[in-house]
């Protein structure tokens, strides 16, 4: 990631030296061919004049980043076609692989006593957490190749279906790299403009990142500590249960069940509804616990094709809120478990 960290911000206030100026076009001239602008725009000086109003940014200096700023195509390629449009049996292979589940283990390894620290404060457990950044960014080694100001700047200018979303955490992405003194020409993140070792967006980064070690800073792309405290925040704030379970196989009897396959994400059903269903739990839970059926479409055998049946429970639904998608879930909750179960016997 080449962030920099702990240098002078970029200062909305006072205007740039001149040399500064200068040395900020030629670099981004040399890094991007001064492709498409995206500064030519009314929605943009709009955005500026907003800024300014609410927040008080220079509208000189504010001009003058987003003339720096690159309209990119391929972001809305990308964000078109998510990968949680695939079926389930081609979206786990994505993330249950030995690299990284052997690579989780040796995340955790090597963070072990914060993973500890933060799992007895917030009851997270250690598994999750290093799963989330695991799937996220492959413990940290695939954060991005995108500048954050671009991406974002593409999905709320030119993105419509979205741009409302992408407005709000464009606000939030200059806000914070105001307040933690970032030239927010400089950071690299996801085609969605997803930050640092845990993806968090720019909202996310203000409402759950975490200075662990105190040192004055919440660096989420550098700092194991920061990162850690900050995933396993975002969990806390999202009301995780500790020591309750994530997700339970079911097995069915018949096609009922799926009259219970709805919409949604949230728990909604009682664990003494499975009984009418003609579904049967893999292990027993109280008669009131509140549940969430769950089908995962599986690999077509010759002219069969099947699906996978779980429930999901509070924690899964906690999960779906740092992606709304029960795909994603599952590849975190079963990266989690292989991780846990590998570590044990982890040369």
């Amino acid at each position: 990631m080449q962030l920099a960290k702990r240098t002078k911000p970029l200062d909305f206030k006072d205007p740039f030296p001149t040399i500064t100026r200068a040395l900020i076009f030629v670099l981004v001239c040399l890094q991007i061919s001064c492709a498409t602008n995206i500064k030519d725009s009314d929605s943009v000086n709009a955005f500026v004049k907003k800024m300014a109003l609410s927040h008080q940014f220079d509208e000189v200096e504010l001009n003058k980043v987003f003339e720096a700023v690159e309209y990119k195509e391929d972001v809305i390629d990308k964000i078109s076609r998510p990968a949680e449009a695939m079926p389930w049996y081609k979206y786990r292979k994505i993330f249950m692989t030995d690299a990284r589940i052997n690579g989780g283990v040796k995340f955790w390894q090597e963070n072990e006593a914060v993973l500890a620290a933060v799992g007895k404060k917030t009851g997270v457990p250690a598994e999750i957490i290093v799963a989330i950044i695991g799937v996220e960014t492959l413990y940290g080694q695939k954060t991005g190749n995108y500048r954050v100001i671009d991406t974002l700047s593409t999905l709320s200018f030119a993105y419509p279906p979205r741009s409302h979303f992408f407005l709000g955490e464009l606000e939030s992405y200059l806000l914070l790299c105001r307040d933690e003194h970032l030239n927010p020409l400089v950071p690299i993140g996801s085609y969605a403009g997803a930050m640092g070792a845990p993806q968090f967006m720019p909202s996310s980064y203000t409402h759950y990142a975490v200075d662990y070690d105190g040192d004055g800073y919440r660096d989420i792309w550098h700092n194991n500590g920061d990162i850690i405290a900050s995933v396993a925040n975002y969990f806390v704030k999202h009301q995780w249960q500790p020591g309750q379970a994530v997700a339970i196989p079911v097995s069915a009897t018949g096609v009922t069940y799926k009259n219970a396959l709805t919409k949604g994400l949230k728990p909604d059903l009682r664990v003494d509804q499975l009984d009418l269903l003609n579904l049967i739990i893999s292990r027993p839970l109280p008669f009131n616990t509140k549940v969430k059926l769950l089908a995962f479409e599986q690999e077509a055998l010759g002219q069969r094709s099947g699906e996978e049946l779980w429930v999901g429970l509070d924690n899964f639904y906690v999960i779906t809120r740092y992606n709304h998608s029960p795909l994603y879930a599952m590849a975190v909750y079963q990266l989690s478990q292989a991780i846990l179960n590998k570590k044990g016997t982890f040369p």
